[in-house]
């Protein structure tokens, strides 16, 4: 059986507005079994959690079904590489250790199969508005993760739900991904343009999570865009088989 490249992101497993948690992290998990056989790899490409932080000595409660399936699939030799999103920021040490996980925070640039990828969850990339770029630096100031580790997890665990909700307009019942409105009007399809133009017009794919949106869209003649939408009612991913890259949608049907 040929071997197989997974790309996923934007889970948000464990936000307050997704009403039956048992039921996503289980349709996750299924996803996941139905790769096991013929994945190389696996890209967790951010905001996987809609929320973690590990302490020194404890790590928050949840997510015990979709960490084990993570560790069938490493045990069965399947590489995975979780890049670091603007939800699941705080990973640090206890996927990799217990599981084997490759953490990441921020770009990569890596031969797959033989094509080349750049690889990023996608809120660091581009003109960011300045209060995002505020946020996001205190998120990732050493300082100020040792000041917040120093408060207890009953007050920033419902802090922390409950600002996540605070930026987002919708629930499940009446949410609607976003819409891809063309290159010209998506950042993270100029921000590719730019690369290509002015850093390196060797880059075959573009793979990005954040944005909800779902794109496959040509770049160049040897480039694509890649933008993976989300598991709040997209169910999409993208999978390579060394030829081509294919963007789909789980069948939730088997759920």
């Amino acid at each position: 059986m040929s071997r197989r490249v997974y790309f996923i992101s934007d889970l948000h497993l464990g936000a307050s507005y997704i009403r039956d948690q048992r039921a996503a992290e289980r349709r996750v998990v299924e996803f996941l079994m139905s790769i096991k056989d013929d994945a190389e790899a696996l890209y967790l490409m951010g905001d996987i959690l809609d929320y973690w932080y590990e302490y020194r000595t404890v790590v928050p409660r949840g997510y015990v079904r979709f960490f084990g399936a993570l560790a069938q699939l490493a045990d069965a030799g399947v590489k995975i590489h979780w890049f670091i999103g603007n939800h699941d920021i705080w990973l640090f040490d206890y996927v990799r250790d217990e599981i084997g996980v490759e953490i990441i925070d921020g770009t990569r640039v890596e031969e797959i199969m033989g094509k080349k990828f750049f690889l990023s969850h996608g809120d660091g990339v581009g003109k960011l508005p300045l209060g995002f770029r505020f946020i996001r630096g205190v998120f990732r100031n050493k300082v100020c993760q040792k000041l917040y580790a120093g408060i207890h997890p009953r007050w920033t665990i419902p802090f922390a739900h409950a600002w996540s909700s605070g930026n987002r307009d919708f629930d499940e019942r009446t949410y609607e991904a976003p819409q891809f409105e063309g290159i010209e009007s998506e950042p993270q399809a100029q921000f590719a343009l730019e690369y290509l133009r002015d850093v390196d017009p060797t880059i075959n794919y573009f793979v990005f999570g954040h944005r909800h949106v779902l794109a496959d869209e040509p770049l160049s003649p040897t480039c694509r865009l890649i933008i993976l939408g989300d598991w709040i009612t997209q169910f999409s991913y993208a999978v390579f088989d060394g030829n081509d890259m294919i963007l789909s949608k789980y069948d939730t049907n088997r759920s």
